[in-house]
Order: C-alpha cells, then sequence, then structure tokens
C-alpha cells in the first residue's frame, strides 16, 4: 500500500501529464515531493490541497526589513558607512496560521509545527478566534497526519 506522499506524487506526475499531454511521460521532470522539513511540509500539504480542487496559499506575518545604509570612501580614502536599519512590523494579524485554506467550501486554517517546535500563545488565541467563527484550525506535524485528517473529513480517495 502507497504511503501518502507517495500517493502525492503520484497525483503530482499525474497533474503533469494532464498539462503536458503532448511530452511522453518518460520525459516529463517530476522532482519528487518530500515532507523533511517545515518548509517542505507546507509546500507538500499546499500541493496536496491544490491538486484535490481546493484553494490553499502560505501566509506570511514576517515584518520587513528597510536598510538605508550607504558606503562611502571618504577623501583620505576610509570606507565609511551611514545609515540604519529598521524593521517594521507586518500588519497581519499575530498567531496566523502558515496556510490559508478553502477545501470543499469550508475555511481551513493550518498551522505547521515540525520537529521540537511548539505553538505560541499568539497562535493558540488565533486558533480559538479562527474556532468560534465556525472555521477549522489544525495543527499538523507530519504529511501523514494531515492525510489521514484530510481522509476522514472529505472522503477522499486516489
Amino acid at each position: 500500500m502507497p504511503t501518502p506522499i507517495q500517493i502525492l506524487n503520484e497525483m503530482n506526475r499525474e497533474y503533469l501529464r494532464k498539462k503536458y499531454p503532448d511530452i511522453p511521460p518518460e520525459y516529463l521532470h517530476c522532482k519528487p515531493i518530500k515532507a523533511n522539513s517545515a518548509n517542505e511540509l507546507t509546500k507538500s500539504v499546499i500541493k496536496f490541497i491544490l491538486l484535490s480542487g481546493g484553494q490553499a496559499e502560505r501566509i506570511s506575518v514576517t515584518g520587513r526589513i528597510i536598510n538605508t545604509r550607504k558606503t562611502y570612501t571618504d577623501i583620505l580614502g576610509h570606507r565609511k558607512q551611514i545609515g540604519s536599519v529598521k524593521y517594521i512590523p507586518s500588519a497581519m494579524t499575530k498567531g496566523s496560521a502558515d496556510i490559508s485554506a478553502t477545501i470543499r467550501g469550508k475555511s481551513v486554517k493550518i498551522e505547521i509545527k515540525y520537529g521540537k517546535d511548539r505553538q505560541s500563545s499568539a497562535q493558540a488565541k488565533y486558533q480559538s478566534e479562527i474556532e468560534k467563527a465556525g472555521g477549522i484550525y489544525l495543527l499538523i506535524r507530519t504529511f501523514d497526519q494531515f492525510y489521514d485528517w484530510y481522509n476522514d473529513s472529505f472522503h477522499y480517495s486516489i
């Protein structure tokens, strides 16, 4: 029986075969999908949702850095730096989940935690707000966990 990640890879191969019907399957480059880091797990969950007919996007709540530093050489040949680096916080809601999705008409927020990573208090507050509003909030640690939840909730079969 194939593992959930093998099923996702097969779904991706099938998608590419349909997208490029004139290219023989043996010439289609299909990079294997893995879920061996937080970033890869996030990409895998999004890919599965998209290939299953849902909508999903990655959410980033990090701010941005504005660098106004300039380097110049003075008359004596010394290099000097003027200006500063300033951090501007994001306007996004603190604690927002990593993935925002709509699956079969349902709002689903997915927080990805990998390894020893833990949910922050802002994320727990966000979870509570989503659930009070009738949305679905998931805390996912493995692709298998997400796949099992999806099958239980939406009876998916390949």
